[in-house]
């Protein structure tokens, strides 16, 4: 019969080898391989679109000309997965379809070998984004004044910057900013859900919006205000509730479960 120390050495070899033969493997298959996408539509300006991805990034900027330019890199650690990972553009008078088809995801290993796809996206202001959907990464929104744009993050970043449209947005786990370098006298709302994480609100000093926010489990510091205003002993959390400079025609109703908001009074830079 082996002794303990001599058993203990073999299990030690053991590990060892399995140690060994990953970083052998890691260090031959982590080479990620690239693919570029690029296509140029014309579009009229108040398109609908949906876009739909998994893991990666979609960057969408709104612009003054009736055409969708749709740049994408996808990336994998073997050629024939990138093979694997298909975009799909449907664009019809009217509306627009962007999906990402990736392959099954390995039932068994130490890692996710099935890739990423990074978009850039630029469309008319004036286009309506009525899903956006992306399972991990990032996404950011810029310069969009359609009817309606919505997002859904399940875990990740999210960003958006001067959206004068009826902004519907929503994070799983993960952070959210909203951002406005000025202000206009247009009818317009954002609302956002985050369930695990923080909201960051920017504003410029001069607007006039009216104010909702919820921290169910967490905390709201608010630049228009002295405090938030504290729920009571037997609730958990904070809110806000107020106008500011008036209200005007502008609502943020934001709502995060676990986790803070702050409402920042951004500065202006004068020229």
């Amino acid at each position: 019969m082996r002794s303990a120390p001599a058993k203990k050495r073999n299990v030690r070899q053991i590990v060892a080898v399995l140690l060994l033969s990953l970083a052998g493997c890691g260090s031959e298959n982590d080479r990620v391989v690239e693919e570029t996408f690029e296509r140029l539509y014309t579009i009229d300006p108040g398109t609908n679109i949906t876009i739909r991805n998994g893991d990666g990034a979609v960057l969408v900027y709104g612009s003054n000309v009736n055409e969708m330019r749709v740049d994408a890199v996808k990336k994998a650690y073997s050629r024939a997965r990138l093979t694997q990972i298909a975009i799909d553009v449907s664009a019809k008078p009217g509306s627009v379809s962007i999906t990402t088809k990736f392959p099954p995801k390995p039932k068994w290993g130490l890692f996710d070998r099935s890739g990423t796809v990074d978009y850039t996206i630029v469309v008319p202001a004036t286009a309506t984004i009525s899903g956006l959907e992306l399972d991990a990464g990032e996404i950011v929104l810029d310069g969009m004044r359609g009817s309606m744009t919505r997002a859904r993050l399940d875990e990740g970043r999210m960003f958006t910057r001067n959206c004068f449209t009826n902004l519907d947005l929503a994070v799983r786990r993960g952070n959210l900013i909203v951002s406005y370098d000025w202000w206009e006298e247009s009818r317009f709302s954002a609302e956002a859900n985050v369930a695990e994480g923080n909201a960051w609100i920017y504003l410029p000093g001069d607007a006039a919006f009216h104010l909702l926010a919820k921290a169910v489990q967490g905390k709201i510091g608010n630049d228009f205000e002295s405090a938030a205003v504290a729920e009571s002993a037997a609730a958990a959390g904070a809110k806000a509730d107020t106008l500011v400079h008036g209200g005007g025609d502008v609502r943020i109703d934001i709502r995060v479960a676990e986790g803070n908001i702050k409402i920042v009074k951004a500065n202006r830079q004068e020229n």
